[in-house]
C-alpha cells in the first residue's frame, strides 16, 4: 500500500505530471525536458530521481546523457489497482526488487554486483531483460550489451548462466553462442 501512497503522491504535482507528459511522447534527457518545461535541470532532476525512485521512471547512459522513459509497467495500471488498500506478497516483492535495482544501478548502470545471492539473482534479471529471449547471441554481442551496465562483463555473463537465465554452447571454428532461457 505505501508504494500506492507514493505513486499518487507523485503525481499529484503538476510539474512531475508534465515531465509524464513528456517522456509519453518518448524518451527524453534532462536538459531537454527543462528548456521544454522552462525549468532549471536541477530543479528536473530533482522530480526525476524522486520519480526514478519509485520506478516511475528508468534511465540508462547514452554516451554523453541520462536517458529517462516512462515504466510502462506502473502506467498500465489502472486507477483502481492504485486504491485497492491490500498489501500482498507480489506487492511487496516487488516493492523489494525495486529497490534492490534503485540501490545497485545508478544512471543506469550497475555499481557492483551484490553478494547476496537473491539480490544478485534480482540485478542478474533486471540485466537480462535487454536481452531478446529465444534468440542465439554470439559472444562478442552478449558483452556489448553487458558492458553498457558493467564493466566486469565475463563475471555477469557467468552468474547468467550459473542463475540459469542463459545457456551457453560451443560452435565449432565461432564464438560461443548464447541464448535467455
Amino acid at each position: 500500500m505505501q508504494d500506492h501512497l507514493t505513486l499518487l503522491k507523485l503525481l499529484a504535482d503538476e510539474t512531475r505530471l508534465r515531465i509524464i507528459n513528456i517522456l509519453a511522447e518518448g524518451d527524453s534527457y534532462v536538459e531537454l525536458i527543462a528548456s521544454k518545461l522552462e525549468l532549471t535541470p536541477a530543479t528536473v532532476c530533482y522530480h526525476l530521481k524522486k520519480m526514478e525512485a519509485a520506478g516511475m521512471v528508468r534511465c540508462s547512459r547514452s554516451q554523453f546523457y541520462i536517458i529517462y522513459s516512462l515504466n510502462a509497467d506502473i502506467f498500465d495500471r489502472t486507477l483502481r489497482d492504485l486504491l485497492i488498500t491490500g498489501d500482498t506478497t507480489a506487492d511487496r516483492e516487488a516493492a523489494y526488487e525495486r529497490e534492490v535495482i534503485s540501490n545497485f544501478f545508478k544512471y543506469g548502470r550497475l555499481t557492483r554486483l551484490p553478494a547476496q545471492r537473491k539480490k544478485q539473482e534480482i540485478i542478474l534479471r533486471e540485466i537480462a531483460r535487454r536481452f531478446e529471449p529465444g534468440r542465439d547471441y554470439p559472444e562478442p554481442e552478449v558483452n556489448a550489451i553487458i558492458s553498457e551496465v558493467y564493466d566486469d562483463y565475463c563475471t555477469v555473463r557467468r552468474e547468467m548462466i550459473g542463475c540459469g537465465l542463459m545457456t551457453r554452447r560451443a560452435v565449432k571454428g565461432e564464438y560461443d553462442v548464447y541464448r535467455l532461457t
